[in-house]
């Protein structure tokens, strides 16, 4: 499980200590292949990222987060790693890489990497070796290599299903011709699961931990976290595992948030705990807020990402309880809470919101398929990504969001990379819709992406309306309504603050954090502004009546005069 000598350099000087800093953090998420291509090949690379830059430090995130760089074959968009300890050549090299963390650092924004233990490539060198090597080798033991079920052994070892459709189980051919043994993978058969039950795959993977902590890094978002252990004897499980995953009759599906899981993020966190700057675990796993919670202990990982807030349709009642549910889980712990409404892996919020019913998150949508209404998704996400960042704790940005990108629903399906698209037969469209390079440029072959008007999935024509030149200027655009809403956020210090509801009609959420009061209106009808309110600002244009769908930040003129402030037990983003 070796990798090239790619010894780094000195480590780089971050910004200034904090050692809370990642209970408040506002962290943008970079999909590197989709942001900016400096080389004119259509693929967005990493001196793509550090030429773009400024638009971060001007947006005024705390942190980026970037996706996989790594070697890779790109069967699942990066996340199939053939190589945990170098950069992909597509994307550039070490010294770019160690250019960006320099130049990012300078600016006061701090890196976050991703880590994907759950599986590696196929192409990974030790994978390969395990394919040559015989059924019970030291090689195998790394994957979880199993005999099959049945006479001939011909069928899968257990009932289990990928992430992806189809069986989690491919069977693989020995050196001698013959049908051999079958190998795990929760994803794509390019993506075989790491066998952590093994001491020498947690061994290299602190390896890893190392290189990229000696190189300056602030930290890991940790890929599936949740998946690293199965259960003992690799039971049959006749359940759904999509989406947010919870017990079935108290018992939860033996390959996810398995209790020895624990031992694995302490030893990480007593490894990251020897650097300086308090480097940081981020942990990606699909479990509700009281499960999640387990993750995010004292001596574990420091944050967990709220996908049951990200499930969480615009309804003011669903909203509340998810709201009072996460702070009150991650506050048993001490931990902050984080907020996200979009990622690499769903659609868009600005095209999500633009439904009145239930969305599949990761199934994507075509042309012939039922559209969004682009204006209320537009509308209602702006409203709710005011209300996210008022919220006490962490938030997690996706790249686009913050021009208002909605998701690309005309993509060509002969233009489609998502592994997913295949293995269902064509029935799912997957995530490629998320993922299609940014426009920075109203005018250009690539709208300022690349020289290349060849981009490596096509952008569609009318992402031209959402480029960011055309936004920097504009007060009432997407881009500086964000602006605006993380300086006041830092300007009140939001994310240390604490959560206060507040007595409201039906329809709406009102609550305050410090000084701050916060108004949605998640009603169809305009509802009028609270006496004595002096707008910080809002999702929408107002005058004395808040329309529809929209988000206001206020401060009083005037003592309120309302009831006592209900106060959220916990609190928040605080130590």
């Amino acid at each position: 499980m070796t990798s090239p000598d790619n010894s780094p350099t000195p480590a780089t000087t971050g910004p200034a200590a904090d050692d809370t800093w990642w209970r408040t953090a506002v962290i943008y998420q970079i999909y590197p292949r989709s942001f900016a291509d400096s080389d004119g090949d259509g693929t967005g690379d990493l001196p793509g990222i550090t030429a773009r830059l400024d638009h971060l430090a001007d947006l005024g995130v705390d942190a980026l987060w970037l996706s996989p760089f790594y070697p890779s074959p790109q069967v699942d968009g990066g996340y199939d790693i053939a190589d945990y300890r170098d950069v992909d050549p597509r994307y550039g090299t070490l010294h770019d890489f160690d250019a960006l963390l320099a130049r990012a650092h300078a600016l006061g924004i701090r890196v976050v990497v991703d880590l994907v233990p759950n599986h590696g490539s196929a192409q990974h060198p030790s994978f390969q070796e395990a394919l040559t090597a015989p059924a019970g080798s030291s090689e195998r033991a790394l994957f979880h290599f199993r005999d099959g079920r049945g006479p001939d052994g011909s069928l899968p070892p257990n009932d289990w299903t990928s992430m992806f459709e189809g069986p989690a189980w491919t069977r693989v051919t020995e050196a001698d011709g013959s049908p051999g043994q079958w190998y795990l993978h929760l994803f794509d058969p390019g993506q075989p699961d790491w066998n952590w039950d093994n001491p020498a795959v947690r061994e290299d993977f602190e390896t890893t931990l190392r290189f990229w902590l000696d190189r300056g890094v602030d930290g890991f978002r940790v890929d599936v976290c949740d998946a690293l252990v199965k259960a003992p004897g690799l039971p049959d499980w006749p359940h759904p595992t999509h989406g947010v995953i919870e017990p079935v009759d108290g018992v939860m599906p033996p390959m996810w948030d398995q209790d020895g899981i624990h031992d694995i993020f302490r030893a990480w966190r007593r490894l990251l705990d020897g650097y300086d700057g308090h480097r940081i675990l981020c942990a990606e796993a699909w479990l509700p807020p009281e499960r999640a919670a387990r993750i995010i202990r004292a001596d574990e990982m420091h944050q967990a990402f709220n996908f049951r807030f990200l499930e969480t349709p615009w309804q003011p009642a669903a909203l509340r309880r998810v709201i009072d549910e996460s702070l009150a889980a991650n506050d048993a712990v001490g931990a902050p809470t984080t907020w996200v409404l979009s990622n690499h892996d769903v659609m868009r919020h600005a095209s999500r919101f633009g439904y009145d019913g239930p969305v599949a998150l990761e199934h994507g949508v075509g042309a012939d398929d039922p559209q969004p209404d682009r204006a209320l998704g537009l509308r209602r996400a702006r409203a709710a990504t005011a209300l996210m960042l008022a919220l006490p704790g962490s938030a997690y940005l996706y790249q686009g969001e913050e021009l208002g990108l909605p998701e690309a629903t005309d993509l060509p399906d002969t233009a489609r990379q998502d592994p997913v698209w295949e293995r269902s037969g064509h029935r799912i469209r997957g995530r490629d819709g998320c993922r299609v390079p940014l426009p920075w440029n109203a005018d250009g072959p690539a709208l300022g992406f690349s020289s290349t008007p060849d981009t490596w999935l096509p952008q569609p024509s009318s992402y031209a309306a959402y480029a960011a030149d055309t936004q920097r200027d504009d007060p009432d655009s997407t881009l500086s309504l964000y602006r605006r809403l993380l300086s006041l956020r830092r300007r009140y210090g939001l994310g240390a603050g604490e959560l206060r509801w507040l007595p409201s009609p039906p329809g709406l959420l009102r609550f305050a954090n410090g000084p701050v009061e916060i108004l949605a209106n998640l009603t169809a009808e305009s509802v009028p502004l609270p006496s004595g309110a002096r707008v910080l600002t809002a999702s929408t244009a107002v005058s004395d009546r808040l329309p529809a769908d929209g988000t206001i930040w206020f401060v009083r003129e005037e003592p309120p005069k309302v009831p006592s402030a209900a106060v959220v037990p916990g609190r928040g983003g605080r130590p």
